[in-house]
């Protein structure tokens, strides 16, 4: 891997447990993978963590098998990473793109997740085009979806994915009380309950089979979410179920201060 900027980690962190049993040294929910959550003091630090951990990611990922396979997340904090990865030097053309779902809108929509990842990151580097895995939503949620599941088939497992955790638990585009073919990998949804209400989804299964998983949350309109998710709850992020694990970066107030402050007061 060619020379890059490092990012320390962050002086302002700690490893939280969740409720539950402790499993390896880490905390697990009371079903399911085990969790590692960090909590940071800001969206910028979880940013920065988030990139710093991509990059260790794609390093041993391209010494131990020439090529790193990573799924990215929409939204405001994985768009901090992105672009801070945007700045870096890598081994960029051993990299290959994915995509955890994608709105069904119109090419260039500036809405669609991939351009978002585009302006922030993926303009801005040499990853050659075929190495990026466009969902081909314009095409609509059934259509894409067969599509892009034999793309993804062949690509498994993956290196990296990263999530985000919507107010109501959901996660990429998998929605509570949605149901969908436990043998599909990509998954195509007409009834999202937030516009626009057709996407494509990778499947849990699909996002499970991945060395390893990584969640950013900040904001506190997510702390009810991730309370019920550390208790237990069935949520769509509680589906995702990697062997390794899950890691968690969040904000303090998305954890609730109360929490980190007490896990703070016993380290």
């Amino acid at each position: 891997m060619g020379d890059k900027k490092s990012h320390p980690p962050s002086r302002h962190t700690s490893e939280v447990h969740t409720r539950g049993e402790r499993e390896g040294g880490h905390a697990t929910a009371l079903t399911g993978a085990p969790i590692r959550w960090r909590v940071f003091a800001d969206e910028d630090e979880v940013a920065e963590e988030a990139a710093r951990r991509i990059l260790c990611a794609a390093q041993k990922a391209i010494s131990a098998r020439g090529v790193f396979r990573l799924v990215l997340a929409g939204g405001q904090t994985p768009r901090r990473a992105y672009r801070l990865l945007g700045g870096e030097h890598a081994d960029w053309d051993r990299w290959e793109i994915f995509f955890g779902d994608e709105r069904c809108l119109p090419n260039g929509d500036p809405d669609r997740n991939f351009e978002m990842a585009a302006s922030a990151w993926l303009d801005r580097v040499p990853i050659p085009r075929e190495h990026i895995h466009v969902v081909p939503a314009e095409l609509g949620p059934k259509r894409a979806a067969d599509i892009y599941e034999g793309e993804i088939r062949a690509a498994l497992p993956f290196d990296m994915v990263l999530l985000g955790l919507g107010e109501d638990g959901h996660t990429a585009s998998l929605f509570p009380g949605a149901t969908h073919p436990e043998d599909r990998l990509a998954v195509p949804v007409v009834d999202a309950p937030k516009p626009p209400p057709e996407r494509v989804s990778l499947s849990a299964q699909a996002l499970s089979d991945t060395r390893s998983a990584l969640v950013l949350v900040c904001g506190a309109g997510k702390r009810t979410a991730v309370r019920r998710w550390r208790d237990g709850a069935k949520l769509p992020i509680a589906a995702i179920v990697p062997r390794a694990g899950v890691d968690v970066l969040l904000v303090a107030d998305a954890f609730g201060n109360s929490d980190a402050n007490e896990s703070t007061a016993r380290r």
